[in-house]
């Protein structure tokens, strides 16, 4: 009943606001970020928001940034935004858990130009995506339990990533190589540890079409015993305008991968186990706009195969195998009105899954969303909204939210928001057999969540700076326990989850004489989580999350000269500390840039997820060609 109160109360208590017209993000300046960013519009399915007016906190790392970070995957360049949590099982762009703000792997979800890569098998194959880091415009990163914005299991957070999409034709190539330069293990065959990657993008582009196309291919032969890894990324978005008014949109992907899974889940005893694991992603949408009416349907599928061999060599044991599909289809429209902007639709996800050790099942999830963007006068300005969702398992639920910023003056800006949501369990949670190892429990319940946030941001010429803090209550949270080493894990809805944390992020770029500039940004994160339950049993993943995350970065570029230093510091909870330190060195040269990159400059030992050591410095050298605007 209180969701409903909250629901209809900030519905009812916007005033009028006058509504503000969208831009659209240009081709990125390297040389000059701030503008860069300011032309960035939110993407989503719901309505969309220039950065520059966004009411809550999201953070943005755009095509020219992601350019200059000593990065292979998308994983790894995640690992250096603020408030994010990566935990690679293997390295090299294989599996990852992806959690923001010391939430769980299962409670953020992944989109691709606002369409979900929900895996309901399980939350370890959401990252097995057809996007290689040359098709990316822009990555968005909006922290907090947000169901009115991007539907179920937007529970601590989203991140959406935005592909390129140019008026003109240009072709980018990657290649690179690398290696620890360290002999390999016995019975891992001869040699040292090496491995590289390659990629092409290309981008067709006229005034009334566009069409993107990416392959990408990177082969390692580890980086310990059976860590080898071998990934296929395929990736077509394309748009076609009929006029001004009317449009169609594509998209289609494949994503696949073959990986030692060395220490993954069940070390030491699977140090010969292998994960083939395959993923295909469809859509189809268009827009069209009657006047202040803007209307657009969407229909996307995403498929995916999950091989896990505990006996590589060994097939006839210790083999699971898993197929899951899911049909969604959406309605999302918007409408100018003298009272704002006004968004509602429907969304409906028609998941299946067919597995060795899950079995057959089904379920529907449907969605529908109504939300408001106004501003009152020139000082305040706010989205408010609600997120009906009917699941064939568990019922109805409502999940209302409400962002508002207040513009002090014009460097400084007060937000706040309120958002809740929900988290359904997977299909993993509720059926698995994996005994005598782990065991699902069919009794779970939804996780809820209610988020609380407030911040305020700075910003003058070249000088960002914001702090704010939060408080996140999860009732009904779900993590895989057991009372003794006799049982197998199961998961419970193991009872309040609260967070509370503080956070800090400054940025700061110099334009020097002589084409020189200088920047560095520094970001920190404290988490302080609290467990209210009355059981007293072992947990698998609870204590996992970060505690303190310091991020430092600069960069410093004189003519075609540029140096990149990132450092990360993380502590989790109940583990020691550890500092890793990665550089990039790179040197245009007409339409060519030679690159090279030391990750884990220090040679720390740490790991991140499993029993999974994370690799040893690592050297590598890379080329990159681009052919623009022809």
């Amino acid at each position: 009943m209180k969701k409903i109160i909250f629901a209809v109360g900030v519905l009812c208590s916007l005033p009028v606001f006058a509504q503000q017209q969208e831009t659209s993000p240009e081709h990125e300046n390297q040389e000059n970020p701030e503008n860069e960013l300011k032309e960035v519009v939110i993407h989503g399915n719901r309505i969309r928001i220039p950065f520059s007016e966004a009411a809550r906190d999201i953070q943005v790392i755009t095509r020219g940034q992601i350019e200059m970070l000593p990065a292979r995957s998308i994983n790894e360049v995640l690992s250096y935004i603020s408030g994010v949590d990566i935990r690679q099982h293997g390295p090299f762009g294989t599996q990852t858990d992806i959690s923001i703000d010391g939430g769980t792997s299962e409670q953020t979800i992944i989109l691709i130009n606002g369409v979900k890569m929900i895996d309901s098998q399980t939350a370890h194959n959401m990252m097995n995506i057809p996007i290689p880091l040359s098709a990316i415009d822009h990555i968005e990163v909006l922290r907090g339990a947000a169901a009115r914005i991007f539907g179920i299991n937007a529970l601590t957070g989203a991140i959406n990533i935005v592909t390129r999409k140019e008026s003109h034709s240009s072709i980018t190539s990657i290649v690179q190589a690398g290696s620890s330069f360290e002999q390999k293990e016995e019975g891992d065959g001869s040699g040292i540890y090496a491995g590289g990657r390659a990629e092409v993008t290309g981008n067709f582009g006229s005034e009334n079409q566009n069409h993107l196309l990416s392959l990408a291919q990177s082969n390692y032969n580890g980086q310990r015993y059976n860590s080898a890894s071998k990934n296929t990324r395929l990736f077509y978005n394309g748009e076609y305008n009929f006029d001004s008014n009317n449009n169609l949109q594509a998209m289609a992907g494949y994503a696949g991968s073959r990986f030692g899974a060395n220490g993954f889940y069940a070390a030491p005893g699977d140090r010969n186990s292998e994960e083939l694991v395959q993923s295909s992603i469809f859509s189809l949408s268009s827009k069209h706009q009657w006047g202040d009416l803007m209307v657009s349907p969407r229909i996307s599928n995403r498929y995916g195969e999950d091989d896990y061999r505990y006996f590589k060599n060994d097939l006839s044991k210790g083999r699971s195998i898993h197929y899951t599909n899911a049909l969604m289809l959406e309605l999302n429209s918007s409408l100018v009105t003298n009272v704002g902007t006004l968004g509602f639709g429907w969304e409906s996800r028609l998941e299946t899954i067919n597995s060795s050790n899950i079995g057959e099942h089904k379920r529907d999830n449907h969605g529908a969303y109504a939300e408001i963007r106004s501003r009152l006068g020139e000082k305040i300005r706010g989205t408010a909204g609600v997120y009906a969702n009917y699941n064939t398992d568990f019922g109805w639920q409502l999940y209302p939210g409400l962002d508002l910023a207040y513009l002090i003056n014009n460097h400084w800006k007060l937000s706040t928001s309120i958002g809740s949501g929900q988290r359904i369990p997977s299909f993993t949670d509720l059926y698995l057999d994996q005994r005598p190892g782990n065991i699902g429990n069919a009794s779970l319940q939804p996780e809820d969540a209610w988020n609380y946030e407030g911040n305020i941001h700075y910003q003058k010429e070249n000088l960002n700076l914001q702090v704010g803090y939060f408080y996140r209550e999860i009732n009904d949270f779900i993590d895989w326990v057991r009372e003794d080493t006799s049982q197998p894990y199961s998961p419970v809805n193991f009872g309040e989850n609260n967070t509370q944390g503080v956070y800090a992020r400054i940025q700061q770029n110099f334009y020097l004489e002589g084409r020189q500039s200088f920047g560095y940004r520094f970001s920190y994160n404290y988490l302080d989580p609290k467990i209210r339950s009355s059981a007293d049993v072992q947990s698998k993943y609870v204590l996992e999350s970060l505690r303190h995350q310091f991020i430092a970065g600069a960069h410093y570029r004189i003519n075609e000269l540029s140096l990149q230093i990132e450092n990360r510091w993380l502590q989790r909870e109940l583990s020691d500390a550890y500092n890793v330190t990665d550089i990039r060195m790179n040197y245009n040269w007409q339409k060519l840039l030679f690159f090279t990159e030391v990750t884990n400059l220090f040679d720390a030992e740490y790991t991140e997820a499993g029993a999974v050591p994370m690799p040893t410095r690592w050297f590598s050298l890379g080329l990159r060609y681009e052919l623009n605007k022809f």
